[in-house]
């Protein structure tokens, strides 16, 4: 299949956020204290099986490494690290799941001209050892950053400056070049890589350039309308319709820049947080965000960092109760499932 071809057979899928993508506090901190450094519980299969029988059907494994990486020049992965990550990956494999694992949380791979030698160095040692240690699986996705981008600068999320986008680019083609060096089904294997920031804003879309090869998939993301989805402010958690343009201009946006181009697009992250009793306005926003991104055949990938409730600046994306592995909105999952 073409990449084209292969996101059209992927549904719906869920972010197993703020848990192996999280960062300790505690130096050199086990893959217990790590998988637990924000506040959410062990993961279970339980849980794995709780997102399938919902009906997800791909499943994203946000993991942070470098807390878990050797000292220079060779960064080694720790072994008990690479075993945790492969147990709850195997989960949702043996549940017939499609897995999405990727380097998220990482603060090395600055897009800097003057950084990249040093991202590039470790970028590569680290993908070429999962590459060989997860290379005889199926349907595991690689996806090369989360969200590359100039952190605490004033381009860190307004798409960017040239040098930023390049840089992301360049690090883009050194992930396809490593992972397809390893050989077997590495050699044709479904690989992400973002554009920078992984935004879907026109300044980072419009001059994205694929790496050279084939079998890619472009990552965006998009929390969209912003201040409906995202921002902190309580009282934009009232859906209108006015606000469906928003969503129609981004997806539109996708188009342009990427599908027409001939580019395959994966939502990896949206999603809409929870401000007061907005459970109806959230259906409303789901159900409209997914019929669009399915029509431009985008498979999208809620952001589930386990937040249910909390501060009105609390991130509160959270669908998933993981304690009792019972859904805490199951109105908004089915929505955003186009149950109904």
């Amino acid at each position: 299949m073409t990449p084209k071809e292969y996101v059209q057979t992927l549904g719906t899928g869920w972010n197993l956020g703020n848990t192996f993508d999280a960062v300790s506090r505690t130096e050199n901190p086990t893959p217990t204290q790590q998988e637990t450094a924000w506040h959410n519980p062990i993961t279970t299969k339980s849980m794995v099986r709780a997102v399938k029988d919902a009906g997800f059907d791909v499943f994203r494994l946000p993991t942070t490494w470098f807390q878990q990486l050797g000292p220079a020049p060779d960064y080694i992965v720790k072994p008990e690290w690479f075993a945790r990550v492969k147990e709850v990956l195997d989960w949702a494999i043996d549940l017939d799941m499609t897995v999405i694992l990727n380097m998220h949380h990482e603060n090395w791979h600055f897009p800097t001209e003057e950084n990249y030698p040093k991202a590039r160095e470790i970028l590569t040692k680290v993908w070429v050892q999962i590459a060989t240690y997860l290379g005889e699986y199926d349907k595991v996705i690689f996806e090369a950053m989360n969200e590359p981008r100039k952190q605490g600068t004033p381009v860190e999320w307004t798409g960017g400056d040239e040098e930023g986008r390049n840089v992301v680019m360049k690090l883009n083609q050194d992930f396809v070049d490593t992972v397809r060096a390893t050989g077997g089904k590495n050699a044709t294997r479904m690989l992400m890589v973002p554009v920078y920031a992984a935004s879907s804003d026109e300044p980072a879309i419009k001059d994205f350039v694929q790496p050279k090869g084939e079998n890619l998939i472009t990552s965006v993301h998009a929390y969209t309308p912003y201040l409906f989805a995202l921002s902190d402010d309580q009282q934009a958690g009232k859906w209108s319709s006015e606000l469906e343009n928003d969503i129609d201009q981004l997806f539109a946006r996708i188009d342009k820049y990427l599908i027409q181009k001939g580019h395959a697009v994966i939502m990896g992250e949206c999603g809409a947080r929870r401000k007061g009793d907005n459970v109806a306005d959230r259906v409303k926003w789901a159900k409209y965000y997914k019929t669009v991104a399915k029509k431009y055949n985008v498979p999208c990938v809620w952001w589930d960092n386990g937040i249910m409730q909390g501060p009105d600046n609390s991130e509160v994306f959270g669908l998933l109760n993981r304690e009792e592995c019972t859904w805490m909105f199951p109105e908004v999952v089915d929505a955003f499932l186009l149950k109904g």
